[in-house]
């Protein structure tokens, strides 16, 4: 699972082969934070600002809206927060520089920036969803999340009796027909993040040395 990430600069979007957003967004999104996501209206490919943690159309508060910035595909099309959005077929492509993982050594967590070794960015599989919570309207997402207890690369993070999951990479050429996909055919894009593709390092190392600097 995913709680922090790095978001694309806005002038990274020619790299995606978009043009670049015209809102503003933090560089470092956790919960609750309003990050960049890409979506199709009627076949054409839009930029909005949503929440990162998905708020389903009947929630009243969004102090109830918890931990739903990660979506499991075992359970997405019946859980109550996701499932509206699954059916509609809601899906985004959420463009990420760096996600933020924990890895435990000695029994402590470390945490751990992963991004592409061509320091290119990318785009994290996702679901949106509108809900209005007191008289204002909440555009919001959740990134899609498959098991990966055995894949060699993203098996060493989270705690050692945990789960392991993973968020889905769509790649370029397929970005498109995702955004585009009924829900009915969405497994067909639950691929496991690419092994030669991906490295890693602590965070702290990252202060002298950003991916999305280079």
């Amino acid at each position: 699972m995913c709680a922090n990430y790095e978001p694309i600069k806005r002038s990274q979007a020619i790299q995606l082969g978009l043009l670049e957003p015209t809102f503003e967004y933090k560089a470092d999104i956790f919960p609750s934070y309003a990050g960049p996501i890409v979506f199709s209206k009627r076949g054409n490919v839009e930029w909005r600002l949503a929440r990162f943690g998905l708020v389903a159309p009947w929630i009243e508060d969004l102090k109830k809206a918890r931990n739903t910035y990660n979506a499991r595909t075992e359970t997405v099309a019946v859980k109550p927060s996701f499932r509206n959005a699954w059916k509609k077929n809601q899906f985004c492509l959420i463009p990420a520089q760096t996600i933020f993982e924990p890895k435990y050594i000695d029994n402590k967590p470390h945490w751990y920036g992963i991004y592409r070794k061509d320091h290119m960015p990318f785009t994290i599989a996702g679901i949106y969803e509108y809900a209005v919570v007191n008289g204002e309207e909440v555009r919001s997402m959740s990134m899609l999340t498959i098991n990966s207890d055995h894949h060699p690369f993203m098996k060493q993070f989270h705690a050692p009796t945990d789960e392991k999951r993973s968020v889905i990479i769509i790649p370029p050429d397929l970005r498109e027909s995702w955004l585009n996909c009924d829900h009915e055919d969405a497994k067909e894009f639950f691929f496991d993040m690419p092994i030669d593709e991906f490295d890693a390092m602590p965070k702290s190392d990252m202060k002298n040395f950003r991916p999305n600097e280079l």
